[in-house]
């Protein structure tokens, strides 16, 4: 493939965190550079690791994930960032697709289906499953 994808995972089960860290690492051009745990976390760490995609959870403690998306939106324009979520809900999805979100999935996803995301999300393919 080309360039390596540049991750950071926000989520604060680490169980989850653990689990989407070992599923991307299984792809020899998907790099997890940092893991966050809340909402703020995973503003200061995207500051550090510089990560091409940031896998956020919406529910995030000290900062929400849609919250999270506009300061990162801010601070990191360039920053692709994917949510990924346990909640299928339309409010949510609309407001972080304002506050500048390049894709959504549910956490029901596949392996394959999580993969898939972060390659769209680094080419900045929009997309909501």
């Amino acid at each position: 493939m080309g360039a390596s994808i540049r991750i950071l995972i926000a989520e604060d089960h680490a169980v989850v965190r653990e689990g989407t860290r070992r599923i991307l690492e299984d792809q020899s051009d998907l790099i997890v550079v940092a893991e966050a745990v809340d909402g703020e976390d995973a503003i200061k760490k995207t500051g550090i690791s510089h990560p091409d995609v940031v896998i956020l959870d919406i529910r995030l403690p000290l900062m929400n994930g849609i919250e999270t998306t506009r300061q990162l939106r801010k601070a990191y324009p360039n920053t692709k960032i994917l949510i990924l979520s346990a909640f299928d809900d339309d409010d949510y999805v609309f407001a972080l697709i304002e506050a500048g979100i390049t894709g959504y999935m549910l956490k029901t996803a596949s392996a394959a289906e999580i993969v898939a995301a972060v390659c769209k999300a680094a080419k900045t393919e929009t997309f909501y499953y």
